[in-house]
């Protein structure tokens, strides 16, 4: 961790000299000495320093000084600092200004020159300052800061996509967040420029995109390679055992992630029947331990970036990127799983990302501190949500239409619900209208037994109403069911056109689909568990598939 600063400034050269000396064979082991002769350059140092998050525990700075006079530079000072130590360099006849500044800047000590022996009038002095100041000293976040407006969709994104992708951040809300109006201020930033990312190293951007944030924190943008045994589409859990089991094994392995990994389970709080965990894991502690594992054997990873089209080439699968450059295999497997169905309610879309959510509880829980908080949906997925809500969430209201959740969640959430005091379940209940004024305020609900309506307050609405899958970009006729899902292995031999689009001269395998040396595994395939496990199994067994179509080619 950096050190905390002693800041000092002076014109005169020999005496910043002098201080810096003094400081510097005194505190260097516990504090970092900055100095300077310029007041504009002390001013970028100090952007810089706030913007990296680094602390400044006590400033020093000469009375007279041609640029500005010290007190009116501490005064600066303060806005960026409002914690740190204030000392003024004087000669006797500015006395009366340094009095009178222990008013104006709440100056804590004014220092005579010269301060000779340091031993006698300087250090004491320093040491008592600064033991007062260790006392009352928080080490401040050391990393990515965000800072934008709590019902920003945009913020909503680019904090989903941090959190996805296991990247510690701070967020700060621009207008009731102490530190976000500072920084703010500090930058002179302005509405249009939120939310604002800035990095480790001080510097920021404002309303960037995905892809400007993916290149600053290391994720790979670009292919290494010309060609790849297997392209992996889609890093949820199914892709990333695919990822484990394909570079294991020897294959060049490509990940292709148009979010962050881990999928809709990457979200989750907290998974509990995951065989080997007798105590549950989160579904972030999952992912990274899949991420860890999939690097380590030489997997790349390819995030955000999605994928427009499959086309072929001989033998070759050519993948097609959104930013159209392309990327060819042998083989490919899909595992691109499933969105959570959008709700078609009057006011929903209205107030998506500010207030109303699909999936992302975890992102969000923070801001729902001592709030009233919906979850529609009765699945698995909703009572994790709900219960990591309760820990944060004055109340909890889980929503559904049926009559309890005895029909599709597991008993084990069931207990832990009815077990929480915050938590209520509001059975046979369906969202008529979201309401609100520049972000969700209430929800107008209906009884479906009695079609009573009533109208209850509402700081945020999680919504997980089951899922679509995502495979709207999929062609070269690849079969999938009426709700999207793509058909493998024997079950498309029931499809009218299979003898018309499968041209190999076998059976498919089990996680083949139409096109041969093109795989599916997890939610995305139909007929799949929906479970992580089965997801996980299906994305390993795909690549014993893999490697028995390129014994083939």
């Amino acid at each position: 961790m950096a050190l905390p600063i002693i800041f000092s400034i002076d014109d005169d050269p020999q005496v910043l000299r002098a201080i810096s000396r003094d400081l510097k064979s005194h505190y260097r082991e516990k504090y970092r000495i900055l100095s300077t002769t310029s007041v504009a350059e002390a001013m970028e140092s100090l952007l810089e320093l706030q913007n990296r998050g680094d602390e400044v525990a006590m400033f020093i700075s000469d009375q007279r000084m041609p640029e500005m006079q010290g007190v009116d530079f501490l005064q600066k000072a303060m806005k960026m600092f409002p914690f740190a130590k204030r000392v003024l360099l004087t000669a006797y006849s500015d006395t009366e200004a340094a009095i009178k500044a222990i008013n104006d800047v709440q100056l804590d000590y004014y220092l005579m020159k010269p301060w000779d022996p340091p031993e006698e009038k300087l250090y004491p002095a320093i040491d008592e300052l600064l033991r007062d100041w260790q006392g009352n000293y928080r080490p401040d976040f050391k990393g990515i800061k965000v800072i934008g407006y709590q019902f920003s969709p945009k913020a909503h994104e680019i904090k989903d996509f941090l959190a996805g992708n296991l990247v510690p951040y701070l967020w700060l809300d621009a207008e009731s967040n102490e530190t976000g109006r500072q920084i703010s201020q500090s930058n002179n930033l302005c509405p249009v420029d939120f939310p604002v990312v800035i990095f480790e190293d001080g510097s920021l951007l404002k309303t960037p995109s995905l892809i400007d944030i993916a290149e600053r924190i290391g994720l790979n943008p670009k292919t290494k390679q010309q060609i790849y045994d297997v392209v992996i589409i889609g890093a949820g859990p199914a892709g990333l055992a695919a990822s484990v089991y394909g570079a294991s094994e020897g294959l060049s392995t490509l990940l292709i992630e148009r979010k962050a990994p881990g999928g809709q389970a990457g979200t989750s709080s907290r998974i509990e029947n995951y065989l080997g965990f007798p105590t549950g894991l989160s579904g972030a502690e999952l992912t990274r331990r899949a991420i860890t594992q999939a690097t380590r054997f030489g997997t790349e990873f390819l995030s955000p970036q999605f994928v427009k089209e499959i086309k072929l080439k001989d033998k070759y699968k050519t993948v097609v990127l959104g930013d159209g450059s392309e990327v060819n295999a042998k083989a490919v497997v899909i595992t691109t799983g499933v969105d959570y169905r959008k709700l078609d309610t009057r006011g929903v879309e209205d107030f998506t990302g500010k207030g109303i959510y699909y999936g992302a509880a975890s992102t969000e829980a923070s801001s729902c501190g001592n709030k009233d908080v919906y979850v529609l949906g009765g699945g698995n997925s909703a009572g994790q949500a709900a219960m990591y809500l309760s820990k944060f969430a004055r109340n909890v209201y889980i929503l559904i239409r049926r009559n309890d959740l005895t029909s599709s969640m597991s008993s084990y959430l069931i207990d832990q619900i009815a077990g929480t005091e915050n938590i209520s379940v509001l059975g046979c209940t369906e969202i008529v209208e979201a309401q609100g004024d520049g972000h969700l305020e209430s929800l107008k609900l209906v009884d479906l037994n009695t079609s009573e309506e009533r109208t209850v307050p509402a700081d945020a609405l999680f919504i997980f109403i089951g899922a679509k899958p995502y495979t709207e970009w999929v062609g070269l006729e690849i079969i999938k069911n009426k709700k999207g899902f793509i058909e493998t292995g024997r079950e498309m031999k029931n499809y009218e056109n299979f003898k018309e689009v499968w041209k190999a001269d076998r059976d498919p395998y089990l996680l083949e689909t139409s096109s041969p040396g093109i795989f599916a595994a997890g939610d995305v395939r139909a007929g799949a568990m929906n479970r992580v496990t089965s997801a996980v199994g299906e994305g390993s067994m795909s690549i014993s598939f893999v490697h028995q179509y390129l014994s083939e080619v």
